[in-house]
Parts: structure tokens; C-alpha cells; sequence
């Protein structure tokens, strides 16, 4: 008996020894990586946040600045709005693989990877200070690296502070290392690809010192990258456009294009947008809207825009229903939403073009803020290189002319003439006008200029005032809720109408 039980007890400990001894190597599937590539980051984060750009921009940035407004289920339009934590969930659910890339390429020496990267997270740190303002920016991300899970919300001050400074620093390491980028699914990498990477970085430098042009002389900053183009390239053409091309095979295309119907044709063109197109006999007003399905009189081709902010009955009921309210332009379409169906790739998704970057510049030599160039070759520049942008990307078989009349650029309406706060005011319309679709980017711009004018909609539920930021998610209030405060404090009430810091 005695013997039977040592025997036992070595095979027990035999047992034991041969288990653990190669435990680690058992368990490591060998078909699962434990670190991931930069490029293969780097393509996963430019689609999801360029996609949810698109949302963005579909779900209420087109709406709250009056591009397209709603015929049913109409509370984002009547700024009924609560939590809108996409660009929140966006921006920190995707800077983690930014931080990834970061760390990664400054491990490796690779200093196209790094600008990248840091050209990405000055765009997304962007996007939820604009929407927000006060944000975790500092010691967001840092829970693995250093242990915070509480992070602290920076002033916009000093977010805006580090943007530019990354900004430039990627201008500066973009082309200064000898990989090759994979994964660069915005521009193709390669050194065609890096040119476009700085020319975006100065670009958006452009537009943020714009941002903050209210609260902080900018002058200076914007006359070096001018005077120097060498050392500061920005976007020359439609071809530097960042504006990531679909696919026409699923599921890489246009993030609309698999809609239900009846959720797409809840959205129709804005009266404010058709009507300023039909003043100007704009050859774009086809590309943005449909003709209606029950004009006024038979074989005439109309576009009536709705009104912005009305309530459910009047707005599904307005101009005898919605076969005589607009539909969202042919190039924007789902699927289903047309007969025939669209083509599944027309529209981009939009970062920031050429005609942006032209629409910036008039202005600030129209302000003083350049003493080089023409406020006016800017200001038309712009206006042609957002009409050219949509000939060369609307299909033939769509039979939409986007060739201006003779007589577009010299109408009253379009001229560059008159005082210059009119001069600005139509800088800031054809701006506003090229901005569809693009993320939140003309709410934001429209919060710092006031230009063009927005009424809030008779059935507004919000004082009759326009929305200025959105609140902070409600989640953060129990999982980071003294740093939370503390920011509401500094900034002011955590509502819709508490203006951030550049729109003091």
C-alpha cells in the first residue's frame, strides 16, 4: 500500500512538472499576433475615423448648419439633441492604435510613420475640442503606458497649443527616414504620398491658426508658411485633397450607400441651401439635391428645399408632403434610394481640400492677417476648385453639368466686390457651401464667423439659439467625474449653448 502511494505521488509530481514546463508554449496560439504592424494600423484607423467623419457629418453636422434638414423624426433638427458622444467614442476608441503608431515608429526610427500619426492626432484631438471643448488631451490614452485612468482635461488653450506644435513637428520628420508606408490608404503612400502628408499638416495649420484667430494674433505663424512654401507645403490642387476614395465592392464603400431607404430620405435638401444655389443660378445645386417628384406644374424641373427646425407635422407635410420636398443630391445616394441604383463610390470622405485651404487664405488677406496674395485670386480659386472637384467625381451617366454660366463669377452675388465685411461675407457662404458633407467642419467654422446666417426653425427647443458645442457623455461623470467637473467649472455649464474658448 505504502509503495502504491509513492508511486502515485511521483506520478502526480511527474504530472505537475511536465504540465507547467511548457505552459506558455502551449498556450500562445501562433495564429494570433500579440503586436501589430503600423501599417496595418495605420489603414484601420484612417477608414473608421474617416467613416464616422461621414456619419458625423450625415447625422447632424449637415443638419445643425443647414445643408439638409428633416421631413420625420425631426429632434436633432429642432436641437432636441442630449448626448452625442459619436465624435467622443471616435476620437478616444481610435487614438489608442494613433498611440500604438507613435510608439511603434519612434521605437523603429521611422519618422514618415511618426508624422503620420501625428498629423492624425492633431486631427482627431481637433475634432473633440471643437465639439467639446475642454478635453482629456495630456493624459489621454495613458492608462496602459502610465497607469491613468482619470485623465485631466485640458484647457483648448493648450490642446490647440499642442495641435500645432505636433503639426509642424510632423512638416518636419515627414520624409526624413527611408520606409516605405504601408497601409496609407488616404494617399497611397510612397513619396508622392509624404508630399501630400506635409502639404496636410501645413494645410491644417492653416485652418486651426484660423480657429483661434479671435482669441490669439496669428499674423506671423500664417506668413511663414506662406513665405516659405519650400519648407511649408500646402495644398496647390484638387490632386492634395485629403478625401479618402470607396471602393465599389462592398464593404468598402461609401458609408451610405447600404442606408434603408426610408432612414436616408428622412434627410432633404435645406431651403437655406437650395434657395442661395438658385439665387445664384449655382451649377451645384444638381450635385447637393434631386428635383422633386411633384413639381408645379407637369414636366418642369424644381428643387424646393424644406425649412429647417419644424416640427414633425408641418415638416412631413411640407409643400403637399415629400414628393415636393428635395431629395439629397444623386452623388450621395443609397442603394435603394434611386432608380437606378447609384454608383456606390461618387462622394469622398472628406478631411480637408484644396478649395478649403484657398477659402482660409481670403480671408486672412482680406483681414490683414497676410500681406501676400490676392484676397480675391484666393477667393475665386476656392469657388473654381470646389466646382472642378465635383465635375471630376460625378459620373457622366448622372447628366450633371458643373460648368458655372459665363456670367457666375461676375454677378452681384459673387463678384469680389463691395465693403469688406461684404467681401467676407461671401468668402464665408461659397465656404460654407463647399463644406457639405464634411464632418462638423462648417459648424465649427460658422461658430467663429457667424457667416452665412443661420435661423434656428420655428419649432426650435432650444430659446431660438443655435447650438454651439455638445455635452459631455454623461459616463464621464461617474467614471471620470472630478476632472469632469473641474472642466465645467473652468469652461462653464456643460449645455449646448456654453461657447468654447476660440468662440469667446
Amino acid at each position: 500500500m505504502k509503495y502504491i502511494k509513492s508511486i502515485l505521488l511521483l506520478l502526480g509530481l511527474f504530472c505537475t512538472t511536465a504540465c507547467d514546463k511548457d505552459f506558455e508554449v502551449i498556450n500562445n496560439n501562433p495564429n494570433v499576433p500579440t503586436q501589430v504592424s503600423a501599417d496595418l494600423l495605420l489603414s484601420g484607423v484612417l477608414r473608421n475615423t474617416i467613416n464616422d467623419q461621414v456619419g458625423e457629418a450625415w447625422g447632424i453636422g449637415n443638419i445643425v448648419i443647414q445643408h439638409t434638414a428633416k421631413i420625420q423624426f425631426v429632434n436633432e433638427d429642432r436641437y432636441l439633441w442630449g448626448e452625442r458622444n459619436g465624435v467622443w467614442n471616435s476620437v478616444y476608441g481610435n487614438m489608442r492604435n494613433v498611440q500604438n503608431i507613435i510608439d511603434l515608429a519612434t521605437a523603429n526610427k521611422q519618422n514618415n510613420y511618426l508624422g503620420i500619426a501625428l498629423i492624425w492626432k492633431s486631427w482627431l484631438f481637433s475634432l473633440a475640442t471643437d465639439a467639446y471643448g475642454d478635453v482629456p488631451y495630456t493624459d489621454a490614452i495613458k492608462a496602459k503606458s502610465d497607469g491613468i485612468y482619470v485623465p485631466k482635461y485640458d484647457t483648448q488653450e493648450s490642446i490647440y497649443a499642442g495641435i500645432l506644435a505636433d503639426l509642424a513637428k510632423a512638416n518636419d520628420l515627414l520624409g526624413t527616414t527611408s520606409e516605405v508606408v504601408s497601409g496609407d490608404i488616404l494617399f497611397g503612400g510612397g513619396t508622392a504620398g509624404i508630399a501630400r502628408w506635409r502639404k496636410l499638416a501645413n494645410s491644417l495649420r492653416i485652418r486651426y491658426l484660423m480657429r483661434i484667430s479671435n482669441r490669439r494674433n496669428v499674423a506671423a505663424d500664417l506668413q511663414a508658411i506662406l513665405n516659405d512654401r519650400t519648407k511649408f507645403p500646402i495644398m496647390e490642387a484638387n490632386a492634395d485633397n485629403a478625401s479618402l476614395t470607396y471602393l465599389a465592392a462592398f464593404p468598402n464603400q461609401w458609408p451610405l450607400y447600404g442606408s434603408r431607404v426610408g432612414s436616408f430620405d428622412e434627410f432633404r435638401a435645406s431651403k437655406s441651401l437650395v434657395d442661395r444655389l438658385l439665387a445664384l443660378n449655382d451649377p451645384r445645386l444638381p450635385v447637393f439635391a434631386r428635383p422633386v417628384e411633384r413639381p408645379s406644374a407637369v414636366g418642369r424641373v424644381e428643387y424646393v428645399g424644406i425649412p429647417n427646425g419644424l416640427g414633425d407635422t408641418p415638416a412631413l407635410n411640407f409643400n403637399g408632403g415629400p414628393q415636393g420636398v428635395s431629395r439629397v443630391g444623386l452623388p450621395f445616394a443609397c442603394l435603394v434610394c434611386s432608380s437606378p441604383a447609384p454608383v456606390p463610390n461618387v462622394s469622398r470622405g472628406l478631411v480637408m481640400t484644396y478649395a478649403e485651404v484657398q477659402f482660409l487664405l481670403a480671408e486672412a488677406r482680406e483681414k490683414n492677417l497676410l500681406s501676400t496674395g490676392s484676397a480675391e485670386t484666393f477667393y475665386l480659386n476656392g469657388i473654381q476648385a470646389n466646382m472642378d472637384y465635383y465635375k471630376a467625381v460625378v459620373p457622366t451617366e448622372y447628366n450633371i453639368n458643373v460648368t458655372p454660366p459665363t456670367t457666375y463669377f461676375t454677378q452681384a452675388g459673387v463678384a469680389y466686390t463691395g465693403t469688406s465685411a461684404e467681401k467676407l461675407q461671401k468668402i464665408g457662404t461659397q465656404k460654407w457651401v463647399a463644406l457639405l458633407f464634411n464632418g462638423l467642419e462648417a459648424w465649427f467654422d460658422w461658430r467663429r464667423t457667424g457667416i452665412p446666417t443661420v435661423t434656428p426653425g420655428p419649432d426650435n427647443l432650444n430659446t431660438n439659439r443655435v447650438p454651439v458645442r455638445y455635452i459631455y457623455p454623461r459616463a464621464e461623470q461617474s467614471l471620470n467625474g472630478t476632472n469632469r467637473a473641474e472642466a465645467v467649472t473652468r469652461q462653464g455649464a456643460d449645455d449646448l449653448n456654453t461657447a468654447v474658448w476660440w468662440d469667446k
